[in-house]
């Protein structure tokens, strides 16, 4: 199947009993069992381990990013959360890229780093920075490309072969470009991360996460603490997930369009200082973002002449566009 087919079949089955069409809301924490002997034989005992609209969803989730399997969460910061507590422990050393989300450096900085666990926040658009940084006690790379805010991409394929050469597994985060235009397990990468709040979701209704894995071995590991920690996602939430999979791909290529209109019309406007696109030819990595993906995306930053205070005026006087905190969602905000 290709994507737009997979978007939607992938992963979801007519209800045996119903027929219905959707994949229903299996709101339930308990699983009436047979017997001793065949306790489990139907694959679910309580929702706190596994749901069944939420592996509708997982399995949906592996089949867009060519994954062995998926695991879904509470929150994107919850899968990375379940990333570093996976592949980590005391005494270990992770390389981050040194632009990611502030919610991924809190938590590596705030909350592992209490129990041991060492950070390098390094460039990891520069393979060779990469490999300086590396230490015997290095147990993972984690980029995320392009990375929130500044856009900055880092080659999957090249970092990959570094944590392949160490035997260490390399963790991608494709929240910005999503499965449609960039497949890091394709480039070598072991695990996607997604904050499904955003693009998969892609309505500003729900908050999610995921993890995908390239072997059955990685899955098992983030199961693992997917259960104990008790951060799997709601079954409503997966639900819902599963709907705006279904237009995935229809709303990537139009909000991607319309932020490559944006960027141009901004780079040419004599109040704005400078604009920051993948997609423009002005963008330093830009033979990197046609290499290693087929679109660009939907995040565009710029920057207006007269500092803040004219930074100030013009989000105070935007209309129809929102300013509000989230991205990837059918509404523009700013």
């Amino acid at each position: 199947m290709r994507f737009s087919t997979k978007q939607i079949h992938a992963g979801v089955q007519p209800d045996p009993t119903t027929g219905a069409i959707l994949t229903p809301i299996y709101q339930s924490t308990t699983y009436v069992q047979e017997s001793v002997d065949r306790y489990l034989a139907k694959g679910y005992s309580y929702s706190r381990t596994a749901n069944p609209t939420v592996r509708a969803l997982e399995k949906k989730l592996a089949a867009l990013e060519g994954g062995i399997d998926a695991t879904c969460f509470s929150s994107g910061m919850a899968a990375i959360h379940a990333v570093l507590l996976a592949f980590l422990k005391a005494g270990d050393h992770a390389i981050v890229s040194d632009v990611a989300y502030g919610g991924t450096y809190r938590l590596c900085t705030k909350v592992f780093a209490r129990f041991g666990v060492r950070f390098t926040f390094a460039d990891t658009s520069n393979p060779d920075d990469v490999r300086r940084h590396l230490r015997d006690e290095t147990r993972l790379i984690l980029t995320e490309t392009p990375a929130n805010p500044t856009l900055k991409l880092t080659d999957i394929a090249a970092i990959s072969e570094i944590a392949r050469d160490r035997g260490i597994p390399h963790a991608v985060d494709n929240t910005f470009l999503t499965p449609y235009y960039q497949r890091p397990l394709e480039l070598g990468a072991d695990l996607v991360i997604h904050s499904t709040t955003k693009y998969l979701d892609g309505h500003n209704a729900t908050i999610g996460g995921a993890v995908i894995s390239r072997t059955r071995e990685q899955d098992e590991a983030l199961r693992f603490v997917q259960n104990a920690t008790g951060t799997i996602m709601s079954p409503q939430v997966a639900w819902l997930t599963l709907q705006g999979c279904k237009t995935l791909s229809v709303r990537m290529e139009r909000q991607s369009a319309n932020a490559m209109a944006i960027a141009e019309f901004l780079q040419s406007h004599p109040k704005v200082e400078r604009v920051c696109y993948p997609g423009l030819a002005s963008f330093p990595q830009h033979e990197l973002a046609r290499r290693q993906a087929t679109g660009f995306g939907a995040m565009v930053w710029f920057e207006v002449k007269g500092g803040v205070a004219a930074g100030k005026k013009l989000m105070d006087s935007v209309r129809l566009w929102t300013l509000a905190e989230n991205l990837g969602s059918v509404e523009s905000l700013v």
